[in-house]
């Protein structure tokens, strides 16, 4: 891919940042036949977008704070991803318990009204269900006074997969797209941007592209770029931390997740299966500064520990941790911004005095509209021909349906290619690990086709041992390593180095 943009350093459109929004423009701007480069820094998806909590949805939580146009927007989306990457989103169904007489009433209307407003895209309506119905769909849940519960339905999907899925399709509409390499300044000529120097991660080289605009689409470090364009700006995003467990699938034996409506800090906590684990959060903590790395802070994990122990029937522990994540939301500063939880999940989009296009907020199940609005808004700064997005009704990359417990399933229509592949040689049609869903030619496609460049891209986001199992992704790192080693031709000592790194990384990721 570098060779091509070194050839062709002109664009129409340069987007910076390759998390959800930034890959979705490269797909929306691709697709519209416009010349588009994405350049991200460390790693498709790195930071926040696959650090979710495995949930499209509307947001429940939206509905309560009275702010329908959103729910009612992400239900739409929620509903088209549906469409579009039938093998990453899938249909789950919740249930949320009822502990007091007026929770079903309550919560029952509420629900009612969220299946209402998704319209002909819904996923099914929601009903009220018994003590005994709710035992049966989740029998692990707390049943001391236990009145009931009600049913409803949202989308699940695997974040990091689906970034995948929209690189590819970026690529298949023409777009050129680079991970590990990092923007070090904008270029302006006559006041206006029109382009950048990027540092190419792996050689040290530095390289310059033009573009006609230029999309800042760099999640939670969004305000970096902009000072880069305008040292004088102030900060819109106010930094909120989210952390999740991830526990056995003991914990939660069946198909329905479990939704709190509201925790001890007014936030909606919940209980998924996934993977065949159980992923549990979220925590909503202000934060000073973002960090690439974010890390749990000690009162979160109490939280996620406490409140899973007091819904579940037995308690859960630190023993019981497979791996434990944590993920900066970009959120839209409100006043002093003091209060995450409060703050609305819509995007914004700024244009600055040099063109600079700066799109920040929003959610992962709206990422498709984001990007939508943010290319018809570049296109205009950037005096491009108007086309309109072609994305609402756009298949992703690996479209097709296939049954949710198909380990494959995430590959899509790849699936037959990438079993192929596994199965050219003995040693790479065999696991990576016990405790591990993979094989060991995963990885070769993985490098091949999805772009991965270390041993991290492999086991946190092509495939996601290190969110499924953080020790038995440690003790598989150096077969991975030696496998692309052998790949990429690394020296011992870069093999080393890798295998090094993800180690020290893969602890943060356990209690």
């Amino acid at each position: 891919m570098l060779d091509t943009i070194i050839k062709q350093p002109e664009f129409d459109v340069l987007i910076v940042g390759g998390g959800a929004t930034g890959l979705g423009a490269a797909v929306d701007a691709a697709s519209r036949g416009y010349r588009t480069l994405l350049l991200e820094s460390i790693d498709f998806a790195k930071g926040t977008s696959s650090r979710s909590t495995k949930l499209v949805h509307g947001g429940v939580r939206y509905l309560a704070q009275g702010n329908l146009s959103l729910v009612f927007e992400a239900l739409r989306e929620r509903g088209l991803l549906q469409k579009n990457a039938p093998h990453l989103c899938a249909v789950l169904p919740l249930v949320v318990p009822s502990y007091h007489w007026y929770d079903q009433p309550f919560y029952g209307a509420g629900l009612l009204l969220y299946s209402i407003l998704a319209g002909r895209l819904g996923f099914g309506f929601s009903r009220l269900i018994s003590r005994k119905e709710m035992l049966r769909l989740t029998p692990t849940i707390n049943g001391n006074g236990l009145n009931g519960g009600v049913v409803y339905f949202d989308g699940q999907f695997d974040d990091a997969r689906l970034s995948v899925s929209l690189l590819r399709t970026a690529v298949d509409h023409g777009a050129c797209t680079m991970n590990y390499a990092r923007v070090t300044k904008l270029r302006h000529e006559n006041g206006r941007v029109t382009g950048a120097e990027f540092i190419d991660g792996e050689s040290g080289t530095v390289h310059h592209v033009s573009a006609k605009v230029v999309i800042n689409a760099t999640g939670v470090f969004v305000d970096e770029l902009r000072r880069a364009d305008d040292p004088s700006v102030k900060p819109i995003v106010a930094p909120s931390q989210g952390v999740h467990i991830v526990l056995g699938r003991e914990f939660l034996p069946g198909d329905h997740a479990i939704m709190i409506p509201k925790t001890d800090d007014g936030r909606v906590l919940f209980a998924v299966p996934w993977h065949d684990r159980v992923v549990v959060g979220t925590t909503d903590t202000p934060v000073s500064a973002a960090d690439t790395e974010p890390r749990a802070l000690a009162g979160e994990v109490e939280f996620l520990l406490s409140h899973a122990s007091r819904y579940l029937n037995k308690p859960v522990t630190a023993a019981d941790v497979r791996s434990i994540f944590a993920g900066l939301r970009p959120l839209v500063k409100v006043g002093d911004g003091a209060n995450t939880k409060s703050l609305s999940r819509d995007h914004t989009i700024l244009i600055s005095k040099s063109g600079l296009v700066t799109v920040t907020g929003g959610k992962w199940t709206t990422y498709r509209h984001m990007a939508a609005d943010v290319v018809n808004r570049a296109a205009a700064t950037g005096g491009l021909p108007l086309q309109p997005s072609a994305t609402k009704h756009l298949p992703l990359h690996g479209a097709t349906t296939a049954q949710q417990q198909d380990p494959w399933r995430v590959y899509g229509s790849d699936a037959g290619a990438v079993q192929m592949l596994c199965a050219e040689r003995p040693e790479w049609n065999r696991p990576m690990h016990a405790q591990l869903p993979y094989l060991l030619g995963e990885t070769i496609w993985a490098v091949r086709y999805e772009m991965a460049r270390t041993i991290e891209d492999v086991l946190a986001r092509r495939t996601r041992a290190l969110l499924l199992d953080a020790r038995a992704s440690i003790e598989v790192a150096p077969l991975i390593g030696a496998v692309m080693a052998e790949e990429l031709g690394w020296s011992d000592a870069a093999r080393t180095a890798q295998i090094d790194a993800y180690v020290t990384l893969a602890r943060g990721y356990m209690l």
